[in-house]
């Protein structure tokens, strides 16, 4: 079987790959494509589809703290992360931005900004469990 990727893979890192791709399924759609863990059951590589794209997730070392854990002890963090913007973080094109925002919410992503319509199009944006960030949009 030949697996074929797009040009631009996002590559996410996240303390708790396990629960966070699994959340990404549920919260977002996303579709489980490929899951390798190590022998203690830490996420080592991971791959979503979503859409036409890929999304590949993994969790690096016990060191590492995402987004949402940062910022509780950086007040840079915690200053940028003020805005509902998009600071670093993925956009995903998706076909209805109202019920995908309410699936969202109802897995708990925390709505940064309620669907809107802009002379780009509907969005809204979200963070996930660890606190990357997410803007989805209507093409």
């Amino acid at each position: 079987m030949t697996t074929t990727y797009p040009d631009v893979i996002p590559m996410l890192s996240y303390s708790d790959g396990v629960a966070a791709l699994e959340w990404l399924t549920a919260a977002f759609g996303f579709r489980e494509r490929t899951r390798m863990t190590d022998a203690s059951g830490r996420l080592t590589h991971a791959e979503l589809d979503a859409g036409s794209g890929v999304v590949m997730l993994a969790s690096p070392t016990p060191d590492y703290e995402g987004p949402a854990r940062h910022r509780e002890h950086c007040d840079a963090a915690a200053a940028w992360s003020r805005v509902p913007y998009i600071v670093d973080g993925v956009l995903v094109y998706i076909d209805d931005v109202e019920q995908h925002c309410e699936r969202a919410r109802g897995a708990g992503a925390r709505i940064l900004s309620e669907p809107e319509r802009t002379e780009h199009g509907a969005l809204y944006r979200a963070e996930d469990l660890e606190g990357h960030r997410w803007m989805f949009m209507e093409r």
